[in-house]
């Protein structure tokens, strides 16, 4: 007998359970802000660095290598903290898992925002020396950590309180927060380059985004606490009570080869969306000469492109399948790459705002699929860890390598030869998501996607 056969204690064993209740849109719109607002409060802070890394930590932690190895450097410790995603999808997937979604996402919210607010506290280079770079990618690694912690249980948190019939639509509010998150913090940066002078944003400026993380920490807390933990959760907590299981190994035993895939299905998404919130933020002022004000202005619209990409692929999923949106999504990503540097180096503030558009518009699909596609990958038992280990592995492939080599490979061979490494990426996703079955039909408690099971 399998451990997916045996039945809850409470329930009888061939009672299907959904997830949702189809009558109680209230509950659903409460469960909904409660992700969208944690998940936007989370990724402010993931944003924000992103943005500073683009524009101001070269200088301010590195300024010992030289502007263009300082650059690099500092795209490097943006990437740290996709590295430690992966270790904070398995620690904090532990305890997702067995003391539930709720708790878990109260706890890396707080590391979050404390890391954050560090952050804007860190004495640069100039003051305390080799110490700063090394506080800050030690504070970078428990933002990554918590980040890693954070995705999965706000999409199970959404996914698993839906009906099966909109679990697309719902669970794309998590993703959604992503992208509001990286409007806020482009806003928050757009202000400060219109109102303070340039020299006075690379002193200081540039720590008020980090310090405003402390305000909006408590009003994300507040929301949490108020909504209940997942019915899927509780049925499987029911269920084996009194066993000892650790998920991570379940997970990797049961369910490894979906685990890799779903990675990869998602990879396209974080490539393209990555190199649009860090990189061209950076090739857009450095490269193409574009005012500060102007680069943030594009990347604010083409996060809105964004977010409507994402409401688009949390709607068109529900009604044609996971599967083919992830599809459709990744062969247009494959053209786009290869005419992207090409549109971009027309040097004009049109061109840069179409490629920012273009980019945000095929990667939001993906973004707007992921939260269901995930959730319904996986055993309920082992679902917070195996989601958020996946889509950590998606992140670091996918969000931290591009725009760590995108400078070299552009510097030495041209942005072309770059948007041969996107559509690679877009290939791969395209190839994985082939491999993998539809999704859509998956129950999130009975009746977990194909895997192979530990026996008992």
């Amino acid at each position: 007998m399998t451990l997916q056969d045996a039945p809850a204690q409470d329930l009888p064993a061939d009672r299907p359970i959904d997830s949702g209740n189809e009558s109680d849109p209230k509950k659903m719109r409460r469960v909904a802000t409660a992700s969208l607002m944690g998940t936007v409060i989370e990724f402010y802070d993931f944003g924000i660095y992103a943005t500073a890394a683009a524009l101001v930590f070269g200088h301010a932690f590195f300024p010992a290598f030289g502007e263009h190895a300082g650059i690099i450097l500092s795209f490097a410790t943006q990437g740290v903290a996709f590295a430690a995603r992966p270790l904070g999808s398995i620690l904090f997937g532990h305890f997702g898992d067995r003391l539930g979604r709720k708790r878990t996402l109260i706890f890396t919210m707080s590391l979050m925002g404390v890391s954050t607010v560090l952050i804007g506290l860190l004495p640069t280079a100039a003051t305390i020396g080799v110490a700063a770079p090394i506080l800050l990618v030690l504070l970078r690694i428990a933002q990554g950590l918590a980040a890693g912690g954070e995705w999965a249980g706000a999409a199970l948190f959404t996914s698993e309180h839906s009906p099966k019939s909109r679990r697309g639509f719902w669970a794309m509010f998590t993703n959604l927060g992503g992208a509001l998150a990286n409007i806020l913090a482009l806003t928050v940066y757009l202000i400060a380059a219109l109102f303070v002078a340039d020299d006075t944003f690379t002193d200081w400026g540039w720590r008020v985004p980090f310090l405003l993380s402390a305000v909006l920490i408590g009003v994300g807390l507040w929301v949490r606490l108020k909504v209940e933990e997942t019915p899927a959760f509780e049925v499987e907590a029911k269920r084996r009570r009194g066993t000892r299981t650790l998920p991570f190994k379940e997970a990797v035993v049961n369910q490894w080869r979906e685990i890799l895939l779903g990675a990869g299905a998602l990879v396209m998404a974080f490539a393209l969306g990555y190199i649009g919130i860090a990189y061209l933020t950076h090739y857009g002022t450095a490269t193409l000469g574009l005012s500060r004000p102007e680069v943030l202005s594009a990347g604010i619209a083409g996060n809105v492109m964004n977010g409507l990409a994402i409401i688009s692929g949390g709607i068109l999923c529900d009604r044609f399948g996971r599967k083919r949106i992830l599809l459709m999504a990744s062969a247009a990503g494959i053209p786009w790459s290869l005419v992207l540097f090409p549109i971009l180096d027309q040097g004009t503030l049109a061109a840069f705002w179409i490629g920012m558009a273009g980019t945000f518009l095929i990667a939001g699909h993906g973004f707007g699929v992921a939260g269901a596609f995930m959730s319904e990958l996986f055993h309920t038992r082992y679902r917070y860890t195996a989601a958020g280990l996946s889509y950590s592995l998606a992140g670091v492939l996918g969000g931290a390598i591009p725009p760590l080599i995108a400078t070299s490979i552009i510097d030495s061979a041209g942005g072309f030869v770059f948007g041969l490494v996107l559509a690679a990426y877009c290939v791969a996703a395209l190839v994985c998501t082939l491999v993998l079955r539809e999704t859509a039909n998956n129950e999130l408690v009975d009746q977990p996607a194909p895997g192979r099971e530990v026996t008992s």
